[in-house]
């Protein structure tokens, strides 16, 4: 009869002719080499595997997140209102504008049309006292014709000078070119229509006639 022995060793004891004898066998352990691990397995080993839909970085508060959207939109509705603003105050500037050049158009015409009517009172006079007064009739029209004179001056308008001056062809209109010594050459002869113009701005030129001298000179 055999009893094992859980001891490290293995013993095995008989009985046998009235004697007992007790074998001991040696239990053979066999060790097994553990594989080489090399320096870059165990980097590799020690790095945890990263695990799906995971991170390193810590994630953003959404809080955050929501108070910059709302900072942009308020600045958003600030500058779509601004810009109605802007825009309707641009809309009444152009509408006051053109409101007060229209008056202003309005306005200087009846300035002009203000300093002429002393003058139509004046010709009325003169034909009415015509035939009654025919004498006197030159003297009405010569009057007329310096209070009118003087009514264009009010408004800055002014005769362009003619008779005499060298030609110019800014102020000047030349019908014909008349061989004459009475004047310089090239200068105006003789004023046909006379002209005018409001500071610099010519209203009408003169109509003249150039004298082509001759001689080359008077």
């Amino acid at each position: 009869m055999k009893i094992p022995i859980n001891s490290g060793a293995k013993r095995t004891m008989s009985k046998a002719n009235g004697h007992t004898d007790i074998h001991m066998e040696e239990k053979q352990t066999v060790e097994t080499p553990e594989p080489e691990i090399l320096p870059a397995e165990e980097a590799a080993a020690g790095e945890a595997a990263p695990v799906a839909g995971v991170t390193d970085d810590p994630p953003q508060p959404a809080a955050a997140a929501t108070d910059d959207i709302q900072k942009l939109r308020a600045e958003r509705d600030s500058l779509f209102d601004r810009l109605a603003r802007l825009q309707a105050e641009f809309d009444n500037f152009r509408k006051r504008a053109g409101k007060e050049n229209s008056e202003f158009r309005d306005y200087a015409v009846a300035d002009a049309a203000r300093s002429m009517i002393p003058v139509l009172d004046s010709l009325a006079l003169a034909l009415k006292n015509a035939e009654a007064h025919p004498e006197n009739f030159r003297k009405g029209v010569e009057l007329i014709q310096k209070q009118f004179q003087e009514a264009m001056q009010k408004l800055n308008v002014q005769r362009v000078e003619a008779q005499g001056q060298p030609f110019d062809p800014r102020f000047h209109e030349a019908i014909e070119m008349v061989e004459s010594n009475e004047v310089a050459d090239n200068h105006v002869l003789e004023e046909l229509q006379p002209g005018y113009r409001m500071k610099d701005r010519l209203l009408r030129p003169a109509m003249v006639r150039v004298a082509r001298n001759v001689s080359g000179g008077k």
